[in-house]
């Protein structure tokens, strides 16, 4: 699984190649890393990787995979940017689809749960749908107040990316 990591004006890439516990070996910018991560239990992470040990704390901000990080001697603004993230900045939009009465997948997936039927009333900001993708699970809210005028998929129903699941009038 590769992500792409901004950390302050930098970007870089990070690839799990092999996971077994706590240890992990991780390519970061074509460069392999076996390191021992380890997430404390008051939310810091220790790394250990080359005989050195390295404490972050990690803030999260009020968007998804936005975060602060702390270490001891620095601060940065850490954005992860994966997939489903990519596919959003590229779009411009959160889950909303080709218009505001619309909700899109960003990416392909799996229908857990259908949290409204055609014909009901919705307010802007409502849970509609929850879809997983890429081992996580997603909740998709209404763009705006109103009533489902269709809901174009079934719980279980697999689904491919920018397709529309629900219009709203």
């Amino acid at each position: 699984m590769a992500l792409e990591i901004k950390i302050n004006d930098r970007t870089t890439w990070v690839n799990l190649i092999q996971q077994n516990g706590n240890l992990l070996e991780v390519e970061v910018d074509g460069k392999r890393y076996n390191v021992d991560l380890l997430h404390t239990a008051d939310g810091t992470f220790s790394i250990l990787e080359g005989g050195h040990s390295y404490n972050i704390e990690l803030v999260p901000h009020n968007q998804p995979k936005k975060y602060t990080a702390h270490t001891l001697y620095n601060t940065y603004e850490v954005d992860i940017i994966d997939a489903e993230a990519r596919y959003l900045i590229n779009r411009g939009s959160n889950g909303v689809g080709k218009s505001e009465k619309t909700i899109s997948s960003p990416m392909p997936g799996k229908v857990v749960k259908v949290l409204v039927n055609e014909g009901d009333i919705i307010d802007e900001g409502k849970t509609a749908i929850i879809i997983a993708a890429m081992k996580m699970e997603s909740e998709y809210k209404a763009p705006i107040s109103g009533m489902v005028k269709k809901i174009n998929v079934s719980e279980g129903d697999t689904i491919e990316g920018n397709q529309v699941l629900i219009e709203l009038e």
